[in-house]
């Protein structure tokens, strides 16, 4: 097992050094005390510290994702994860992270410097710079929405998204929609990547057409309405899934606007079945993901890997919640 001796003979330092380091003592340098730390992740030395470490801290990093109120995505799936972790003896920090961070100290870095055991991570898209860290990292992690692969130490909790849109697709075909386009949010995240090609993959398991100019995606909503929408409609596009709920709203509302009747003239079917989605005009059709039970399920996902059970991938089922944004096909 890899000791502060060891760490120390590879710095050619000495072991009160590396001892100041890995206990944060204020008298040493930001710049040995990185490279410290960095050559005691590399070497394995998080492992045995969390073998030998009473800490029971866990965090869930949050990037890029409103979580601070009832109404926001992340706020249930945090709740969730809390309502399993606190009573199992951990303390849970909720921490945002920039992208600044990921650029200058490493996941692991960052985790034995706040002492953390392992995390829950939601909001990274897949070019930020700590899922290159995911692939090596020793230190567990759960990832929200995200997925690595071949890392023992890391796994992912998600809906299964292919069951979602084939519920949706499922639902409109009912409907005797043959024409369905598809709205996305930017195809630079892994949830939307793995909602894109699941609704291709549904829309041909159905028999129904998969012309790729039914589809259309964009990092900002305004722009995806505007630039996409009017060619579906052109296209002749009865009825829209989109990739999440304020995308299917603002299609709805610009529908609207355009003197389109919903559902009369197009249906909408959202994903996510956010707080708003019983409250817009009209509600809305949308696949629900519980996200109580996601934030458990990251919570059950980690305690497998904290226990050395090199857990990957939790699905859970999603649902199909009818309100009144779809309609037959006259």
């Amino acid at each position: 097992m890899v000791t502060i001796a060891d760490i120390a003979d590879k710095l050619g330092i000495s072991k009160g050094t590396v001892s100041k380091a890995l206990s944060d003592a204020p008298d040493i340098s930001e710049t040995l005390r990185k490279t410290i730390l960095e050559t005691a992740v590399e070497m394995g030395y998080t492992k045995l510290r969390r073998k030998r470490n009473v800490s029971k801290k866990v965090c869930v990093l949050i990037y890029n994702m409103e979580y601070t109120s009832p109404g926001h995505f992340g706020y249930d799936i945090i709740m969730g994860f809390r309502q399993m972790a606190e009573p199992a003896g951990l303390t849970v920090d909720v921490i945002p992270i920039t992208k600044s961070l990921q650029k200058t100290t490493p996941y692991d870095v960052f985790m034995l410097e706040n002492d953390y055991i392992g995390s829950l991570v939601m909001g990274i898209s897949l070019s930020e710079p700590w899922i290159a860290d995911f692939k090596t990292s020793r230190t567990p992690a759960v990832l929200f929405d995200n997925y690595v692969m071949g890392n023992p130490s890391v796994a992912s909790v998600a809906v299964d998204n292919d069951e979602g849109m084939e519920l949706a697709v499922n639902h409109l075909k009912s409907l005797g929609h043959k024409k369905i386009g598809y709205l996305s949010g930017a195809l630079g995240s892994h949830v939307f990547l793995v909602r894109h090609r699941a609704f291709f993959a549904a829309l041909k398991a159905n028999g129904l057409p998969t012309d790729p100019q039914l589809s259309g995606s964009s990092y900002y909503i305004s722009e995806c309405i505007q630039k996409h929408l009017p060619r579906l409609l052109e296209r002749g596009a009865t009825a829209i899934i989109c990739s999440h709920d304020q995308l299917a709203n603002a299609a709805m509302v610009q529908c609207q606007e355009l003197g389109k009747k919903i559902p009369e003239d197009l249906s909408i079917i959202g994903f996510d079945d956010l707080p708003m989605s019983p409250y817009t005009a009209p509600p809305l059709t949308t696949i629900r993901q519980d996200r109580p039970q996601l934030g458990k399920c990251g919570y059950y996902a980690l305690d497998s890997l904290l226990n050395g059970v090199p857990i990957g991938t939790i699905l859970l089922h999603p649902q199909l919640i009818l309100r009144s944004s779809c309609g037959e096909r006259k």
